[in-house]
């Protein structure tokens, strides 16, 4: 299981746009998952390790957030030649069996993955309600095989300051997870690979 990093996009950057399928066959765009008092872009996949140890924790992220006007969203651009169990058909399996609320969509081209910077399965983004990065880091600091509780109390604290307008911790923590699983020859200029 090979641990990469998060690259820290810098903060303040605007969130790309984008407009992808979803589980349920209809696109969706930035501006629909997008909520009004934040968005919380996040690049997950089905079979990484790291995901499966926090995905019960999205889900409930996911119902947490929503209604308060934070949206989310989860996008997988996984190469599913060389990871099948990442394919779009796996992802509604996924997307069903863990009770995802929010659209998980899939980027085929990894033209959005790139845009983003994301590194790594999972990777965290969030904008605040001008679509600017206030956080890009760790959910929390438990990782498989390191016994701590799956609370997500990074992300969910970084959340409830872009809920209270309040400033973001100082220390962002990068997010670890696997390497996002780009195509032959597709890999971004962004890290080394």
């Amino acid at each position: 299981m090979v641990r990469t990093p998060s690259t820290m996009l810098p903060l303040g950057t605007t969130a790309p746009g984008f407009s992808l399928p979803n589980v349920d066959g209809r696109m969706v765009s930035l501006d629909a998952a997008a909520g009004p008092r934040g968005t919380l872009v996040m690049f997950i996949c089905n079979h990484c390790p790291f995901v499966k140890h926090v995905a019960d924790q999205l889900a409930a992220l996911g119902r947490d957030c929503m209604p308060r006007g934070v949206g989310v969203v989860a996008i997988s651009s996984n190469d599913v030649a060389s990871h099948p169990a990442d394919s779009p058909e796996q992802m509604i399996h996924e997307a069903e069996e863990r009770g995802y609320a929010f659209p998980y969509l899939y980027d085929e081209t990894q033209e959005v993955a790139k845009a983003y910077h994301a590194a790594c399965t999972p990777d965290f983004f969030l904008f605040d309600s001008a679509r600017k990065l206030v956080y890009r880091g760790q959910l929390d600091a438990s990782r498989p095989g390191n016994d701590l509780p799956v609370t997500g109390a990074d992300l969910r604290a970084a959340i409830e300051a872009v809920l209270e307008n309040k400033a973001q911790a100082s220390e962002q923590r990068p997010s670890l997870g696997c390497n996002i699983k780009w195509k032959p020859g597709n890999e971004p200029g962004y890290f080394a690979s």
